[in-house]
């Protein structure tokens, strides 16, 4: 798979920048880096701290193969992964926050948003808004647990080494995918997961309780288990870690 990278110094979102390029080419990863991003956003209404040149910003874009519209979160796994990958070069401590967060023990250190767009014929393209926390030393907003690589390792990181680390263990995740091993990269997903051993604390609409992880499903959705047996399933945004006071 060819790759094309397009390096800006500063964009409003590289999601937007390449959404607006057009159709994408099926046999390419098509990516847009920037420097700095004054309109960054994570999931839901979030936004994404970071300062100019510090942190690793880009989208990337590709046609899937293979993808039933049905199981498309498997796509949100290979990112996962491949940003796992690339961090676990640096540091031990990696784990996936589900749905596609990577973590440093307690500590958010990468987001993905996620953006799809399907046909009556199956993924028309998806697109990857990533941010990577490398180098910013302090973290001003109000975002609960943000870390770097450099508050992890005490050294800087070259960003380019970071991203073409995670450009080609994506290319690896989506080859699996398209080769019909979607289940293995689900396989993945689930043994790196965050929490994925144990009780813990969460909260959703109705207060907080105690469950274990059981599994993800095919459309994403999270499937805990509570201290009473009961499986418990959540979209996105319907229940959170409690971190902290676990």
């Amino acid at each position: 798979m060819r790759t094309t990278v397009i390096h800006l110094e500063e964009t409003d979102s590289t999601n937007r920048y390449l959404r607006d390029l057009g159709p994408l080419a099926d046999d390419c990863l098509t990516v847009v880096v920037a420097d700095y991003q004054t309109a960054g956003r994570g999931q839901g209404t979030n936004s994404w701290e970071s300062e100019p040149a510090q942190n690793l910003l880009f989208s990337v874009g590709v046609v899937p193969r293979n993808v039933p519209v049905a199981r498309q979160f498997v796509l949100s796994e290979a990112g996962a992964l491949a940003v796992g990958d690339a961090l676990s070069a640096y540091t031990d401590g990696i784990s996936l926050k589900w749905p596609n967060d990577v973590y440093w023990h307690d500590r958010k250190i990468s987001g993905t948003l996620i953006e799809t767009a399907v046909s009556a014929h199956g993924m028309r393209r998806c697109v990857y808004g990533i941010g990577i926390n490398v180098n910013q030393r302090v973290f001003h907003s109000d975002a609960p647990n943000p870390v770097s690589l450099f508050q992890i390792m005490g050294v800087e990181t070259n960003l380019d080494e970071v991203l073409q680390r995670t450009l080609n263990a994506l290319e690896h995740y989506l080859g699996m995918i398209e080769w019909g091993d979607a289940a293995k990269v689900s396989a993945l997903y689930h043994d790196r997961l965050y929490r994925r051993q144990g009780f813990y604390t969460y909260e959703d609409a109705k207060g907080t309780f105690r469950a274990v992880i059981d599994h993800v499903e095919d459309d994403g959705h999270l499937v805990l288990r509570d201290e009473t047996g009961l499986l418990r399933a959540y979209a996105f945004k319907e229940v959170r870690f409690v971190i902290g006071n676990s």
